[in-house]
């Protein structure tokens, strides 16, 4: 009878997997639970903090250590171990569990919902919604896409077994294609960061309306030289003129008409010497066309300033 001592035994407790197939084979590293995604992201940088153990595996759950040279075959004679571990942690597969990756998935939900709830108002009263209201509309735009899926792919079985034909209603004619669909919602994923999904949720809800919402105005100071302001604004090149001819065609309207009409709202306007200045606010997406705008038409004698990314009003 084999007496097992505590000196010749490994146990990986709290383990986390990442996975690397290289060549025919795949490999793995042994390390602790959330440490993997903090080591990716730049938080932690010792390794013994990620590592249960600094050895590369063919099977951690039997403890199965990779031969020295089915490493050599599979990554080069002359890569260390650490740099092998190194490259599996960088570029394999991480291997989590059901609760861990349902943690995750709650904790990216809760970021997303955060950041759409702070950048959308009531268009009516300008006030911010709850995260609970936030969250409920993006309960109802997923069940719709995936309601909307499933008949697609419905449509898509019946027309692929013949008995149907989605291009066409019953009288036979060719039903008119649809135009560029809406943004849609089927929920969060562990795949892209929370600012990027949260951006994809604000244009699906503006886009659907489960409620009524709108991105908050951003607050912009926007200051430019008096003589600037009364030149006329000139139309892009390229365009014809009355005369036929292809040249710079004055469209109507002064600089300062087109700089009022991106504001929404102005909430002041004072001229100080040669400088006049303007607070106002504008909805986010013409703040890029604004801004260059005045970059190209002021040549440098007009500058826009954010005062606040999102105004919204709480009680």
């Amino acid at each position: 009878m084999v007496i097992q001592q505590p000196s010749n035994q490994i146990k990986l407790t709290n383990v986390s997997l990442v996975r690397l197939k290289k060549g025919k084979k795949r490999f793995e590293v042994a390390c602790y639970k959330n440490k993997v995604l903090e080591w990716r992201s730049g938080i932690e940088t010792d390794l013994d903090n990620v590592l249960q153990i600094p050895n590369v595996f063919l099977n951690v759950s039997k403890g199965q250590t990779a031969p020295t040279a089915e490493l050599q075959k599979a990554f080069g004679k002359d890569t260390s171990v650490n740099d092998i571990i190194l490259e599996i942690l960088k570029k394999g597969e991480m291997q989590v569990g059901e609760k861990e990756r349902s943690a995750q998935l709650e904790r990216v939900h809760n970021e997303v919902v955060s950041i759409v709830a702070s950048k959308l108002v009531d268009p009516r009263t300008k006030k911010v919604y709850t995260t609970g209201m936030i969250d409920k509309a993006l309960d109802m735009l997923s069940s719709q896409a995936h309601q909307l899926q499933e008949k697609e792919k419905e449509k898509k079985d019946a027309a692929a077994s013949g008995t149907a034909s989605p291009a066409t209603g019953e009288s036979g004619e060719a039903k008119p294609q649809p135009t560029k669909s809406l943004p849609i919602w089927t929920g969060v994923s562990t795949n892209k960061s929370a600012k990027s999904q949260a951006l994809e949720a604000m244009k699906a809800l503006v886009a659907h309306q489960p409620i009524p919402v709108a991105r908050a105005r951003m607050r912009l100071r926007i200051t430019c030289t008096t003589n600037v302001l009364k030149q006329a604004v000139k139309a892009p090149k390229g365009e014809a003129n009355k005369d036929g001819e292809e040249g710079e065609k004055k469209a109507p309207g002064t600089v300062k008409d087109k700089i009022l009409s991106f504001v929404e709202q102005v909430e002041s306007q004072d001229v100080m010497g040669q400088e006049w200045e303007l607070v106002g606010f504008v909805e986010p997406g013409a703040f890029k066309i604004l801004s260059d705008f005045i970059g190209s038409e002021t040549k440098g004698q007009g500058r826009v300033e954010v005062l606040d990314m999102a105004v919204t009003h709480e009680d």
